[in-house]
């Protein structure tokens, strides 16, 4: 059975503390295909390469993944995910453009959820006036068809 070893270049750079995609995707739980799309959007530094092109990852890049990836889950979009990671890189910044930031975003989402729950409270409504029978009346189509 013919198991495979690394190019010994690539055993250099983890010994120098680089991970390739593979181990940086595991090590942050973000995919690979997302690292080489945050890279070509420019979300994180061009990664280094091996002389075989493998892409190389230092601890501050898995840093940077984790940070956009917990700004991805509290559902910030790439851009406002670019000017928080400017932020977070300039040491003199101030606190309130970060706090900024969050609190439209927050606003935001509370101006959607406002907007989904409205739209849930209509389709239950409807819904309820349905008799979801075999008759081909229907108080969701009819209310669907209004102009």
């Amino acid at each position: 059975m013919r198991t495979h070893t690394p190019r010994p270049e690539l055993a250099d750079a983890r010994q120098q503390g680089f991970h390739n995609i593979g181990e940086a995707s595991a090590a942050t739980g973000v995919s690979a295909k997302m690292i080489r799309h945050y890279e070509g959007i420019g979300l994180i530094p061009a990664a280094a390469r091996t002389f075989a092109g493998y892409r190389l990852y230092a601890d501050a890049d898995l840093h940077r993944l984790r940070f956009i990836k917990r700004a991805r889950t509290l559902g910030f979009a790439m851009k406002q995910i670019d000017v928080l990671l400017g932020l977070w890189n300039d040491r003199q910044r101030a606190s309130a453009e970060v706090k900024q930031l969050a609190q439209r975003h927050a606003d935001e989402l509370a101006a959607k959820i406002a907007e989904m729950q409205a739209m849930q409270r209509t389709l239950a409504d409807l819904a309820r006036h349905c008799q979801g029978n075999q008759r081909p009346e229907c108080p969701i189509l009819d209310d669907l068809a209004r102009q």
